[in-house]
């Protein structure tokens, strides 16, 4: 009678050892019930915790990203036209009690009860845009003016939005509103490139100043080294020369004389006229 009564406890209390663990994996969190209420504490990150067997419940809980997709939602904007626009949120539980106590844990309800929200806010940001703003706008500016607002009513269902991104932006049917949207983006389209090509222009002009201010200088600069490297030429030549002709003045006026006649007979058709006695034909002379 010993032997099945041993067996019997320990199986009981194989069971009540299984009972009272359990793991909590990366990405989850748990809270954990007693007799159906919540016990106070913090909730429970990942690892391997305990609980008491029968009277002590844990449920696990996915903390990570979700994507929450609603169906299309029209909107009116501030210039009258309807839109419909498809969007997703990313969100997460951010309260684990707080998720519990709104939804009752489950994540259908979540949904259902966040997108509303978000709907609403979407609506009031687009009710204040014109449907050209909408259409060409950044998308992310219109989602992040809202998100704050967003998540002050997701955190009342212990949910926070991180990011709301949109899908698709379905414009009126009508061919005319359509043809003038079209034609409004490509007239700011052409400002657009009208301001660039502008804007190049006076870019260009004013790297051309630019290089002409810089030529004049360098040119100005090279003419001004010029003229100094002349003059100090032009003044080492006159004291060679002075050096050369107080050696030998006599040679020295002979060059000289020599450089006049080469100079007055360049063309070989030159004719002077002088007197026989004129200094400049000294050396022409004859003493024989």
């Amino acid at each position: 009678m010993r032997v099945p009564a041993l067996i019997a406890a320990g199986v009981a209390l194989l069971l009540a050892l299984l009972g009272s663990v359990f793991v909590v994996k990366a990405g989850q969190s748990a809270i954990v019930f007693r007799l159906g209420t919540i016990v106070s504490g913090e909730e429970l990150g990942p690892g391997l915790h305990f609980k008491w067997p029968l009277i002590e419940s844990a449920r696990v809980f996915d903390r990570r990203l979700k994507i929450l997709n609603s169906e299309p939602e029209r909107y009116l904007t501030a210039d009258k036209l309807d839109v419909s626009v498809d969007f997703f949120a990313l969100g997460q539980i951010d309260d684990m009690r707080k998720f519990f106590q709104a939804t009752g844990g489950d994540e259908d309800v979540a949904v259902e009860r966040v997108a509303p929200i978000i709907r609403d806010s979407l609506r009031n940001e687009i009710n204040s845009l014109k449907l050209l703003d909408v259409v060409k706008g950044d998308r992310e500016a219109v989602i992040g003016k809202q998100l704050e607002t967003i998540n002050k009513g997701a955190a009342t269902l212990g949910i926070k939005i991180k990011d709301i991104r949109i899908k698709r932006i379905d414009l009126p049917q009508d061919s005319n509103v359509l043809a003038s949207v079209y034609n409004q983006m490509r007239s700011q389209r052409l400002q657009v490139a009208s301001q660039l090509r502008a804007e190049g222009v006076e870019q260009a002009q004013a790297i051309r100043a630019t290089a002409d201010r810089d030529k004049t200088v360098i040119l100005a600069e090279a003419e001004r080294d010029a003229q100094r490297q002349r003059g100090e030429g032009d003044a080492e030549a006159t004291r060679l020369y002075g050096e050369a002709a107080s050696k030998d003045p006599a040679f020295f006026a002979f060059q000289r004389s020599l450089e006049s006649y080469r100079k007055s007979f360049a063309d070989g058709q030159s004719v002077i006229v002088l007197d026989r006695d004129d200094p400049f034909l000294q050396y022409l002379k004859s003493d024989r």
